[in-house]
């Protein structure tokens, strides 16, 4: 059975549809797998068999526990959810179900998929399986750490601000952020609603637009969906030639870390020896980009969560006061310190005599965020950054500065507030400020909008230019 945790997913989906691998035991291999987890990683191990004639015909898929699934416990990582299970599933699993792929668990995350190190979930944290004092990334930390361990041969999570990407690349695996609107949001809980977006978690971009090509597409139970045109096909490009990349000068980032600078300088000089042309580009607001997104995503967040009142579904506090108490009590006891600060801080972003002030000045940061990459976008294919300033820092490490926590997301923010796709893959290994294991790297591509097949051949080409095979635990 380890053989076939060998595969990649579109290997062994290609295994299957030949007859060469039985599906009932590939899936088993893997339900065996997820059984040893000792990362956290899983909050629900599913009883999912295998599914339906399809491309991901007996493939099975870890999923964040953000995304409803009928029958199937779903809690966002936070106690006020603790109980609850949905009578519905989310579109995007739907899609994969009917792509043959079936449910191995649900993957832990930060409370509300507000985090971005897994540190925020009610059920403890995320360990990073390349040191396990490390935290993975977030918010879909528990998804990238399936992945990255050897737990699931894939993963969905959502990104709001980087939530895909980052712990992909702390992790060291490929992580995709599509187009806003390539996939349908019905039956994931929302966060930020103009932002979320699903995307896959895999181990290289094949398996990537494998899992894209399943999930996107219109949704007639979310007006925001309009899906790829011409849907996804599998990346096959070999080098770079013609292609131009930008390099924004507005984000060389005094935090990065000079491992990190290393590896992202590194990858550059492959691109140019795969044919490709680097430059520079101005992105003057792309800088401002946390600034607006921590208005915008909190803003959002506080409607958001105003549902979870201890009366329609979850925890209900019970006391003797009356109906605002309940509210209250609820509230206090379900929601954890994250959530309540992003809640307490959107909520006064809102506020009479502050709206325009912060809410709406931020609005207009982020039209011209989207109108930097718009221009951009007329001289280059594409935009390039390091996915994360730092590799995998230790757990605890940041908890108490929320604003170093924030930092984190320094360079995936514009791209959610944009509204374009995005692609973290493994460039390389880093040695952490400090000492210590040498760490994954995450490359960042950017691409315009419903641009998701040009970026996976980029992306791919990259890949097989790089040719990262590092695995935890494995011999650098």
């Amino acid at each position: 059975m380890s053989e076939l945790l060998e595969l990649t997913v579109a290997q062994a989906a290609r295994g299957i549809a030949n007859g060469e691998i039985a599906p009932d035991e590939y899936f088993e291999a893997w339900r065996m797998a997820a059984a040893t987890d000792d990362l956290n990683a899983y909050l629900w191990r599913a009883e999912d068999g295998v599914g339906a004639e399809g491309p991901l015909a007996g493939v099975p898929v870890a999923v964040k526990d953000i995304f409803c699934t009928e029958g199937m416990p779903t809690t966002a990582g936070s106690r006020i959810l603790e109980a609850y299970v949905p009578p519905y599933t989310s579109t995007a699993v739907r899609h994969l179900r009917e792509a043959g792929a079936g449910v191995l668990g649900k993957t832990n995350m930060d409370e509300f998929a507000m985090g971005s190190s897994n540190e925020n979930s009610a059920y403890g944290p995320v360990l990073n399986p390349w040191d396990r004092g490390r935290v993975p990334g977030g918010s879909s930390g528990g998804s990238a750490a399936v992945v990255a361990g050897g737990l699931a041969p894939c993963a969905i999570g959502t990104d709001t601000g980087g939530s895909i990407r980052q712990p992909a690349s702390l992790c060291g695996i490929v992580g995709m952020k599509p187009t806003y609107g390539a996939i349908s949001r019905y039956g994931m809980i929302a966060f930020a609603s103009s932002l979320d977006q699903c995307g896959p978690l895999t181990r290289d971009v094949t398996d990537a637009a494998l899992l894209l090509g399943a999930m996107e597409g219109r949704d007639p139970c979310d007006s925001t969906s309009v899906g790829i045109e011409g849907g996804v096909e599998l990346p096959s490009r070999e080098g770079l030639e013609g292609v131009r990349f930008a390099v924004p000068a507005e984000l060389a980032h005094d935090a990065i870390e000079p491992g990190v600078r290393t590896v992202f300088e590194e990858t550059l000089k492959t691109i140019e020896r795969l044919g490709g042309e680097i430059s520079e580009v101005p992105l003057p607001h792309a800088e401002h980009g946390i600034s607006a997104y921590y208005v915008i995503a909190p803003a959002e967040a506080s409607s958001n969560l105003a549902r979870y009142d201890g009366v329609r579904y979850g925890m209900r506090v019970e006391g003797g006061g009356d109906l605002i108490e309940m509210y209250e009590s609820t509230r206090a006891e379900g929601f954890g310190d994250e959530v309540k600060r992003r809640i307490m801080l959107g909520t006064y972003a809102l506020s009479s005599g502050y709206y325009e002030a912060y809410y709406g000045r931020a609005q207009k940061v982020r039209t011209k965020i989207a109108a930097d990459f718009d221009a951009a976008f007329a001289q280059f294919d594409f935009v390039v950054t390091p996915t994360s300033p730092s590799v995998a820092f230790k757990l605890g490490e940041k908890t108490d500065d929320p604003l170093a926590m924030y930092m984190n997301d320094f360079f995936t923010v514009p791209m959610p507030l944009a509204g374009i796709p995005a692609i973290s893959i493994p460039a390389g290994l880093a040695t952490p400020e400090g000492g210590g294991p040498r760490l994954p790297v995450g490359f960042q591509i950017a691409a315009p909008a419903f641009a998701e097949q040009r970026l996976l051949d980029a992306a791919y080409a990259l890949e097989q230019g790089i040719g990262f095979d590092a695995k935890p635990g494995g011999d650098d």
